[in-house]
C-alpha cells in the first residue's frame, strides 16, 4: 500500500510507529487514536484501526479494531487498500486463534494467504508471508 506522507492519519499512524519502536506505548496508544479521531473517509479509518487495533488491552477488543479495519478496506472499496488486506485477513486470523477458534482462525488465513500475491517483494511482504504461512502451520497442527 502506497501511504501518503501528506495524508495527516498516515503521519500519526507513522509517528504512532516510531512511538512504539522507541518503547513509548502510551505515546503510540495517543498518536492512533488521534489518527482515529482524524479520519476522513473509508481509507483512512482503515488505517487507523488497523493501528489502534495494536494498542488495545484485551484479545476482544483487538479483533473489534481488526473487524473495524477490514470493514473500512471493504467499505472503501479501491486500489489504496487492495495490498493492505493480507495484513488485515492475518490480523483477523491471528486474533481468532488468540481466542480459541482455530476453524475461523483458518478461513482468515486462508483469505490472507489468497490475497498475499498482492504482497510487494522484500522484507515487509516477506515477513507477512511468513505470518500467514506459520499461522496455517499451527492451526492445522
Amino acid at each position: 500500500m502506497e501511504m501518503d506522507p501528506a495524508n495527516v492519519v498516515v503521519r500519526l499512524c507513522t509517528e504512532g510507529m516510531r512511538a512504539e519502536a522507541e518503547g513509548r506505548p502510551e505515546d503510540a496508544r495517543r498518536l492512533f487514536d488521534q489518527a482515529w479521531a482524524e479520519r476522513s473517509d473509508d481509507f483512512d479509518a482503515c488505517v487507523a484501526a488497523h493501528y489502534v487495533a495494536r494498542q488495545q488491552d484485551s484479545p476482544e477488543e483487538v479483533l473489534l479494531w481488526n473487524a473495524v479495519a477490514l470493514h473500512h478496506a471493504k467499505e472503501a472499496g479501491d486500489d489504496r487498500v487492495a495490498d493492505f488486506y493480507p495484513s488485515l485477513y492475518l490480523n483477523m486470523g491471528a486474533s481468532h486463534e488468540l481466542l480459541g477458534d482455530p476453524a475461523e482462525a483458518e478461513r482468515y488465513f486462508l483469505l490472507a494467504e489468497d490475497h498475499a500475491p498482492a504482497l510487494p517483494a522484500g522484507p515487509y511482504g516477506d515477513m507477512l508471508r511468513q505470518g500467514i504461512a506459520d499461522g496455517l502451520a499451527r492451526v492445522r497442527g
